[in-house]
């Protein structure tokens, strides 16, 4: 098996993503973790859950920005969007990890908010792509669509430089 060379065309496939949803999916997701938090103990600890869903929120917007200036260019190269992914995942880990050190025990909070953002991410990029299929409707580009989707096609062959 061979990997691909990094310096090959980037392709991403068609992505439902509407952040406005999201975002509001992430603040009753806060609110409901305050909520619990509050009755069962510490409040803080679903504050610094809600600060995990920000920042799980604050990677994905970061994500559809770089992909559609990466795709805008007229040759666009893995290398670019590795190396964007990579400094926004390690200043979004570090900062996670840095908060739930520094306001230790209850700062782990902001860890499960990143990862339950991860799966509520998922799931609302997934849900309306999956209607579309069972409907066996042929664009599921336009799934249920009300923000820009970003989308490229696969090319027959790779060009090269």
């Amino acid at each position: 098996m061979t990997t691909p060379a990094p310096d090959a065309p980037l392709v991403f496939p068609s992505v439902a993503f509407r952040p406005a949803r999201l975002l509001v999916v992430c603040a009753v997701l806060t609110a409901v973790a305050i909520a619990v938090s509050a009755w069962a103990g510490p409040t803080m600890f679903g504050v610094f859950f809600g600060i995990g869903l920000g920042l799980g929120f604050l990677n994905a917007v970061l994500v559809q920005r770089s992909v559609a200036s990466i795709t805008a260019d007229a040759h666009p190269f893995k290398r670019a969007m590795a190396l964007n992914s990579a400094a926004r995942l390690l200043a979004i880990t570090t900062g996670g990890l840095v908060l739930a050190y520094l306001f230790r025990p209850l700062g782990v909070g902001v860890l499960f908010g990143v990862a339950l953002f991860q799966v509520v991410l998922v799931i609302s990029t997934m849900l309306p792509v999956w209607k579309k299929i069972r409907a066996g409707d042929e664009d599921i580009s336009s799934a249920g669509r009300t923000s820009p989707v970003i989308s490229a096609s696969i090319p027959r062959a790779i060009p090269k430089d």
